[in-house]
């Protein structure tokens, strides 16, 4: 059963776990199950999904009941008011604060404007030792894209040289086979953990959040952010 935070006549937002697909895409043809199917069966109707999260992201994920919401909801997500907030676990001690104004190149090739603003919520450093160093530095932030470019926050974090934990293509390899190696840990470590939003019939304004998952809390516990 998929956890459902919100649900009206209109729409339905649910807390989407890490690995599961919205919907079908010819690159992951080895899943079998979906975000979209499943929400379906799970309350007896059709959905429209409204914006999407990658396969290993997870958190709020918001589907309209009809075409016709579907459109005004979208809408609603491209105004600046609407404020999506991400956290993430990354390598190294992250900067206070910062925005990243940085274009991003899609997978057409297309090069779009794309804007985050970063912040950190906590810094952790660890007596593992780590290449050259006698210890391993990870921070966890708080991301808010105010654009809706593809792997953005990724490619961002990446692009700063903080990449998430357990991202893969935009991560770091050995960190990543360090997190498998000593916590068994492969999940991506990127959760949509608030949407502030208005409704799209009633006009109010709308809170949605979503707890983590199980492997996000350990890794939480397990560096010492708690």
């Amino acid at each position: 059963m998929l956890e459902i935070i919100y649900q009206d006549q209109y729409m339905v937002a649910i807390n989407k776990p890490h690995g599961l697909l919205v919907h079908r895409s010819p690159i992951a043809a080895d899943a079998e199950e979906f975000a979209m199917q499943l929400l379906r069966d799970q309350i007896g109707q059709k959905v429209f999904p409204i914006h999407r999260l990658d396969r290993k992201t997870s958190g709020i994920l918001v589907f309209a009941l009809s075409s016709s919401v579907a459109a005004q909801i979208q809408s609603i997500f491209e105004d600046s008011e609407t404020q999506k907030i991400y956290i993430a676990i990354v390598r190294g001690f992250f900067p206070d604060e910062i925005e990243v104004d940085y274009p991003l190149t899609n997978d057409r090739g297309k090069t779009q404007e794309a804007l985050t603003h970063f912040k950190t919520l906590k810094r952790s450093e660890l007596p593992i030792p780590f290449g050259k160093f006698e210890t391993s530095r990870y921070s966890l932030i708080e991301a808010q894209p105010k654009t809706g470019r593809m792997h953005q926050i990724r490619k961002h974090l990446n692009h700063l040289r903080h990449p998430i934990i357990g991202d893969r293509p935009h991560g770091c390899n050995k960190q990543n086979k360090l997190f498998k190696e000593r916590w068994n840990m492969t999940t991506m470590m990127l959760h949509a953990k608030q949407l502030k939003m208005i409704h799209p019939i009633s006009k109010e304004a709308l809170l949605l959040e979503a707890d983590t998952y199980q492997p996000f809390k350990y890794m939480i516990e397990e560096l010492g952010f708690q």
